[in-house]
């Protein structure tokens, strides 16, 4: 994984472009008509980290470098785009390409922005999206299947792929996603070159009116939420009209203007911030004259693994990590007397590098 990659997905005018305007704040064209984002735009947004600010200012650093997500708004999805519908498989491959999903899901009334299908409802507009997202991988299990059917004649060891993707088709059959089918260890591993949209892990955005602020509970969120726990995935409720405004101000008048709303912190922060843990990651994070800068890598991954993220040499020529956490950096203000205090650790190739961790990585 080279970054992490969010594909945004959602009906035509349920708040995605305005979402997808503030997550770049590069006005993509949003206006009230379905199909007014074509192309799959992409936004690359920093998960802001407190820790770096601290650690530059320790080490008199020139730059600082956030870990980022970045976001690939998909072109507007309408029931038939497994068919080819609305701009349906281009968008299909555009989204196959991310990490996760994130679901942009209408939960606010409005007289002036027209609904796709004519009244708000969050978890029947869910169900159109998944649908279309279940048929297009049974679309693509349906060919892998003739094409193994030709090859296990003479191809014995592709049997067990074949048995397992023609579990899974019948499981889509029922309208179910991959995600909630249950795979040995070995079966994943045998359906892991098979990229189905449906296993991808997806977090909710219920879009709230202003009106919700702050608390940002309605019936609708309240729906989305009991619907994302029963799928084993995540919810956040977000204002986007309110996300639009916030990216227009001067930094310095974001905070004032939150806490004047009672709100600790961005809708499109938590949204990054949900989106990492949804995935599982964490970041390392590297402090010098020249940069401070977090790293994103998979939570419980090795020292070694870890280093690679840097350069493929380090992880090469890998001979050890020097490892203070963060804490004892901050408390000790700086390596030096961090290593005076025995707070430095030197950990070999099976260390697991935690969040936090500040790092050198010796290499030959």
């Amino acid at each position: 994984m080279a970054g992490l990659a969010c594909g945004i997905v959602g009906l035509p005018n349920v708040g995605k472009s305005t979402l997808f305007n503030a997550l770049t704040a590069n006005q993509a064209e949003a206006s009230n008509y379905p199909f007014c984002t074509i192309d799959p735009n992409i936004g690359i947004v920093d998960l802001y980290d407190s820790r770096l600010e601290v650690l530059s200012n320790l080490s008199g650093s020139s730059k600082i470098v956030y870990a980022n997500v970045k976001f690939v708004d998909i072109a507007g999805l309408v029931e038939g785009a497994s068919k080819g519908e609305g701009l349906g498989n281009q968008f299909l491959t555009n989204i196959r390409e991310t990490d996760a999903i994130v679901h942009v899901v209408r939960c606010f009334e409005s007289e002036d922005i027209v609904h796709v299908s004519g009244s708000v409802d969050p978890i029947r507009d869910i169900e159109t999206i998944n649908l279309e997202l279940c048929l297009s991988d049974l679309q693509m299990v349906e060919n892998a299947l003739s094409r193994l059917d030709k090859q296990i004649k003479t191809k014995k060891e592709l049997v067990p792929t074949y048995d397992c993707l023609s579990k899974i088709r019948d499981h889509l059959n029922q309208n179910k996603p991959v995600r909630t089918f249950t795979l040995t260890p070995e079966e994943k591993v045998l359906i892991a070159p098979y990229n189905f949209l449906t296993i991808k892990k997806v977090l909710y955005v219920a879009n709230v009116a202003e009106s919700d602020l702050p608390s940002m509970e309605n019936k609708y969120v309240e729906q989305v939420r009991r619907f994302a726990a029963a799928e084993g995935n995540s919810m956040i409720p977000i204002c986007a009209r309110l996300e639009e405004e916030i990216v227009q101000l001067p930094q310095e008048e974001r905070k004032p203007f939150l806490d004047s709303l009672g709100l600790k912190e961005s809708g499109l922060q938590r949204l990054i911030r949900e989106s990492f843990h949804m995935l599982d990651l964490i970041t390392f994070l590297t402090t010098g004259e020249m940069e401070t800068r977090a790293w994103t890598i998979a939570n419980h991954t090795l020292a070694p693994e870890a280093a690679g993220k840097i350069h493929t040499d380090i992880q090469k020529g890998f001979i050890r990590a020097e490892v203070i956490a963060y804490d004892d950096m901050v408390t000790c203000g700086g390596r030096v007397k961090a290593r005076e205090m025995g707070k430095l650790r030197a950990e070999g190739r099976d260390y697991v590098v935690k969040d936090g961790d500040v790092i050198i990585f010796m290499h030959h």
